[in-house]
């Protein structure tokens, strides 16, 4: 292999390398959120650098499952959640 080949390649695993370690560190709050929305009750886990972020996240990605239509999925991140349980950072 060339020179320039083989600086090319670590410097492709050293971004990667970068990108992947501050990914894995930026979540440092977890939550379970369940939402009732039309007589249906979704539960979903969300990670993120923020609580706010993360109980957004966690509504968001039950919301989804449980709503359709931009007028739906609104109201259903509107409405308060059922339950919220905040679980420890890995």
């Amino acid at each position: 292999m060339s020179k320039t080949v083989v600086i090319g390649v670590v410097f492709v695993v050293a971004i990667l390398g970068f990108l992947i370690y501050n990914s894995m560190h930026l979540a440092q709050h977890r939550v379970e959120v369940c939402v009732a929305f039309h007589g249906m009750t979704q539960c979903r886990i969300a990670s993120a650098d923020t609580r706010e972020h993360a109980m957004r996240a966690a509504q968001t990605n039950a919301c989804g499952l449980m709503a359709s239509g931009v007028t739906e999925v609104m109201q259903c991140e509107h409405a308060d959640p059922t339950s919220v349980k905040w679980l420890d950072s890995k």
